[in-house]
């Protein structure tokens, strides 16, 4: 501030699913200690013309109101579409609203009013430049996919209410889970514990485990399946 630097209007997160972008912006917002206002790009595309522009002039105008807050527009991609990629002839009502969001944004001075405005999406290509422009979003946030010590971590956190036998190794899990986002490991912690239940056992073993992963190796990355088995094939103790 002493410098003059202006805080950016605009905060883009970049990532696959599940990599945690909106719980993220939630985070932010809790730990600034102000209000969030959540809402999806698809909110907006409305069958009559001029009911999602209202709607965004709608929200801007309370978020001003309730400033310093922080906006988050989940799906961006779903509002933000280039404007050349739409289908000629058909109803503009998401390009006026686009436009709107692209008014609106322009008016924010967030020195002086406090309202961020954060959006996440997994479809960077496809947004329409005058979105991404300064003084826009231009101010972008890439979430990757975590490694194996984030894996690790996200599967602490994702067992830690469940009951583990002996035999489970986090570590083992986490690095033959290569690949996965946060969602997707949370997936298979409860998945493996939905198989300990069919198996009538207190505990959740790591045959559960590693027969879930499998399952969700082969059904959605074809071939991977091999090298998991050579991961897995050693003793399972941890």
């Amino acid at each position: 501030a002493t410098a003059g630097a202006r805080l950016p209007a605009g905060v883009l997160m970049v990532g696959p699913p599940g990599t945690g972008k909106t719980l993220l912006a939630r985070v932010m917002a809790a730990r600034a200690e102000v209000p969030f206002f959540y809402c999806s790009g698809s909110d907006f595309v409305e069958l009559f013309i001029g009911r999602g522009a209202a709607r965004m002039r709608s929200l801007f105008k309370e978020a001003s109101a309730a400033a310093p807050c922080v906006i988050f527009i989940d799906e961006l991609d779903a509002l933000g579409k280039q404007r050349s990629l739409r289908i000629s002839g058909s109803n503009d009502e998401a390009e006026q609203t686009l436009n709107q969001m692209l008014a609106c944004m322009d008016g924010l001075d967030s020195s002086n009013n406090g309202v961020v405005v954060m959006g996440a999406t997994n479809r960077y290509d496809i947004l329409d430049p005058a979105l991404v422009r300064p003084g826009r979003f231009d101010r972008l946030v890439r979430i990757e996919l975590p490694d194996e010590a984030g894996r690790l971590a996200i599967l602490k956190v994702h067992t830690r209410k469940l009951t583990l036998g002996p035999d489970v190794s986090l570590p083992q899990l986490a690095a033959a889970a290569n690949g996965f986002s946060g969602a997707e490991l949370a997936a298979l912690a409860n998945e493996a514990a939905i198989r300990s239940v069919r198996s009538a056992t207190d505990q959740i073993s790591m045959a559960d485990f590693t027969s879930a992963l499998l399952d969700f190796t082969t059904a959605r990355r074809k071939g991977a399946a091999g090298s998991l088995l050579s991961l897995l094939s050693n003793p399972l103790r941890g």
